[in-house]
């Protein structure tokens, strides 16, 4: 088993579909897009990827996730290729983290069938120290100032954050959404895990800063500004220029 971690649209999914059609490309008897591929036998390909209600049955997102997790966990064998994809997100975080959790470790220990198992739990990434079989990969990705980049290069080991704010600011949130989100998580980082009654609706969080057109202009005025290019002279000034636009 892989435990796959990184940021979203860092290439988790494209990873874990091209393995599932180089597999069955193999079996056909096609050539694969490698130089080079070693694929042993395979029974059956088993994927729980993607969501959406199946509002025609009345069955819900979860419920579509769990049914199509269980066929899993019921009919795969040792031979299987099984695709997981983030498993437990359409219930609550503790919920969805013991599912998941629980299904990772049936998938290594009992079924023993090769694995993708990506996922945005950190604590999964655990699982590769308690069970033999298991290891963990992450997509590659960094940061650039506020923005993202994604590497779409598979390495060793789990990924160091989900850089989920940096990807909102990609899909266009606003700037003021964002800053606020990040006084949030600084919050909730810094409060102790006391169980799963912890929340947002809880949790003391620091009051919304109201957004105005100066502080607009202040934002401006720090973004404009390149620090590596001030003299002392400049940098004294623009200190002024930023107290005078303050008391204006």
């Amino acid at each position: 088993m892989l435990v796959v971690t990184g940021p979203n649209m860092g290439g988790k999914s494209t990873y874990m579909r091209q393995t599932a059609l180089i597999v069955l490309l193999a079996h056909a008897g096609s050539w694969v897009p490698a130089s080079a591929a070693r694929i042993g036998q395979v029974d059956r390909i088993f994927t729980r990827i993607g969501a959406g209600d199946d509002l025609s049955r009345g069955r819900s997102t979860f419920m579509l996730e769990m049914t199509e997790t269980a066929n899993i966990l019921h009919n795969a064998t040792d031979l299987s290729l099984v695709l997981m994809d983030e498993i437990g997100r359409g219930t609550s975080t503790y919920d969805g983290l013991a599912l998941a959790w629980a299904c990772a470790d049936h998938l290594a220990q009992q079924v023993r069938a090769f694995t993708l198992f990506a996922t945005h739990y950190f604590e999964l990434t655990q699982l590769a120290s308690q069970r033999d079989g298991v290891f963990n990969v992450h997509l590659r990705a960094v940061e650039h100032g506020e923005r993202i980049v994604f590497l779409h290069s598979v390495d060793e080991g789990p990924a160091s954050q989900s850089y989920g704010l940096q990807v909102a600011a990609l899909a266009g949130v606003p700037a003021a959404v964002l800053r606020q989100a990040r006084r949030y998580l600084l919050e909730l980082e810094s409060q102790p895990h006391s169980g799963p009654q912890m929340s947002l609706f809880n949790t003391a969080l620091p009051e919304p800063v109201t957004e105005t057109p100066e502080l607009d202009r202040l934002r401006e005025m720090v973004d404009e500004v390149n620090p590596d290019e001030l003299t002392p002279r400049d940098a004294l000034e623009w200190i002024y220029a930023l107290k005078r636009e303050r008391d204006r």
